[in-house]
């Protein structure tokens, strides 16, 4: 039998109500393919919680570890569709229903950051030009 990977739910909620969720399973093989459900409470909710959903979903690490992504998510959730975009590479989309499919790459993670404490070797004085 083989082993079906691991399963993560995802809440971003305002105060006690969860207004998006997102259910996710990832590879149990590096480089496979995660998949994710992505919704949102019906009605208006706070701007910026449908990618700050997406955010939790791509920052996962079996997700980062994974080479791909299929999500299904809300026929018109543009700011959901949106940050998926841009969090991913070649992504592809299709209706399904009342669903969008999006099927992408998901980019190696990013070096992070430096700490702006830390030194990183010898430091120039500034030039400044006349």
């Amino acid at each position: 039998m083989t082993n079906p990977g691991r399963h993560h739910h995802l809440e971003i909620r305002d105060g006690d109500e969860a207004v998006a969720a997102a259910d996710v399973t990832t590879p149990a093989e590096a480089e496979g393919t995660a998949q994710a459900s992505l919704r949102a409470a019906p009605g208006h909710i706070a701007p910026g919680s449908r990618a700050s959903l997406v955010d939790a979903v791509m920052d996962l690490p079996g997700v980062q570890e994974s080479a791909r992504l299929e999500a299904a998510l809300p026929l018109g959730d543009s700011e959901t569709l949106g940050r998926l975009r841009e969090r991913s590479e070649n992504a592809t989309t299709r209706p399904a229903g009342s669903s969008a499919l999006v099927d992408a790459d998901i980019p190696p993670a990013a070096e992070p950051a430096p700490d702006p404490a830390e030194p990183r070797g010898p430091q120039l004085p500034a030039h400044r030009g006349r």
